[in-house]
């Protein structure tokens, strides 16, 4: 009995074993019949998508339209006027009249040279003009007494002759001392010096009692107008012949050139300024051509001789194609490239020139024609000749259906 009990509990388990495999591969069937399902969802998800066509794109027309062609230069400041103060006359400095670095007005006085010699000459010079003017009143006198004696051959016409002749020595000797007085006084005159210009003056290279000459090389001071200032900004020539071909051909028109600036620090400058002329010759050591803008400098901020970057635009090219940024892709080598919407509805990838932006969009100057329809929407899996569906940019845009939207109906994005 007991045997038999055991052999029944051992049928018994394996009964209740066979019967879990049996469960277990039901429900391995049910998953895997899921899966299968599962994955002819995906199988049916795919087959839809295949029928929905070709990828939407979207695209641009592009036109030509006028667009500044700006240029960033290098530039160094410099002194609307510049002033070095020198001497006329020889003698000692006798005293300064200015602080260094202070501003200065025109005409006002700077420097005291001794005056001394230059007074004395100046009295002996107006003297020797009184003694010729009497000697010509006395010569010219004699002269008119014997004009009507020498009619009546009273005195010899030689003696009236000699007469009127030394009338007129004397009177050309006046003029003669006349004209030196006038020296005498420039000279005096120049014995103080005056600022010719209004502007900043420097330090002073003479000191008080320092002996000057007129024909001395070094200035005694240095006075500079910085408001306005002056920007020179050197170009290639190269680049300005090319303008130039451009403005020749019609492909660019002339424009009044708005400068902006950039300071050493990268600060933009608040004040713009204009270009006042352009040099006619060439550095031979630089190959470039000098553009002089000026700007004004009321808080004093530019100083002669800083660098700065301006920027401008020298013309406005009128076949130029603003195109999106996102439509333009490089290849490793920097250029570049566009899709373009062709014949069929295919893609073409078109070189082009872009070698600057304005705004959001790139300036491309070579490469596209008007009405050109430029991908913008779309572009991260195209290549050239694919079969696509276009569609103006920012339009709504089909969506193939997901698993969880709702009964397999399609939603609607922007793309």
């Amino acid at each position: 009995m007991h045997l038999g009990f055991r052999l029944s509990n051992r049928g018994n388990r394996s009964a209740m074993q066979i019967v879990s495999v049996l469960a277990l591969s039901v429900a391995l069937a049910a998953c895997s019949g899921g899966s299968d399902g599962a994955g002819g969802g995906k199988g049916g998800g795919k087959g839809q998508h295949g029928m929905q066509g070709p990828p939407e794109v979207g695209y641009v027309v592009v036109q030509q339209s006028p667009v500044p062609m700006l240029t960033e230069l290098s530039g160094r400041t410099s002194a609307y006027q510049t002033s070095e103060v020198r001497p006329q006359v020889n003698g000692l400095i006798r005293r300064r009249y200015f602080t260094e670095g202070a501003l200065v007005h025109k005409g006002q006085l700077l420097y005291q040279i001794d005056p001394s010699l230059y007074r004395a000459s100046t009295d002996q010079a107006a003297a020797n003009l009184a003694s010729a003017q009497a000697n010509a009143e006395a010569t010219r006198i004699k002269a008119d007494r014997y004009a009507p004696l020498a009619k009546e051959q009273a005195v010899a016409q030689q003696d009236y002759t000699d007469a009127l002749a030394a009338a007129r020595q004397a009177a050309a000797t006046v003029k003669q001392n006349a004209a030196a007085l006038e020296t005498a006084k420039i000279n005096l005159h120049y014995t103080t010096v005056p600022s010719p210009i209004t502007g900043r003056i420097g330090r002073s290279l003479f000191t008080v009692g320092a002996l000057v000459t007129a024909s001395q090389t070094d200035p005694l001071a240095v006075i500079q107008q910085t408001d306005p200032m002056y920007v020179d900004i050197q170009q290639s020539s190269t680049d300005l012949l090319t303008l130039r071909r451009q403005l020749a051909q019609g492909g660019a028109m002339p424009t009044n050139a708005v400068v902006h600036l950039k300071l050493d620090d990268g600060s933009d400058y608040g004040y713009t300024g204009t270009v006042e002329f352009t040099e006619v010759t060439v550095d031979a050591s630089t190959g470039t051509v000098t553009m002089r803008a000026r700007f004004p400098n009321p808080q004093g901020l530019l100083l002669p001789g800083m660098f700065v970057r301006a920027s401008f635009s020298q013309a406005i090219n009128t076949k130029a194609f603003l195109v999106p940024q996102a439509a333009v892709s490089r290849d490793p080598k920097g250029n570049a490239t566009v899709f373009v919407v062709g014949a069929d509805n295919k893609v073409a990838q078109k070189p082009v020139t872009a070698d600057r932006t304005d705004g959001a969009n790139w300036v491309v100057t070579a490469g596209l024609n008007p009405g050109d329809k430029v991908i913008v929407q779309g572009t991260s899996k195209l290549k050239p000749q694919m079969q696509v569906k276009p569609m103006p940019a920012n339009a709504p845009q089909n969506l193939s259906p997901t698993q969880g939207q709702g009964k397999g109906s399609a939603k609607k994005t922007n793309g």
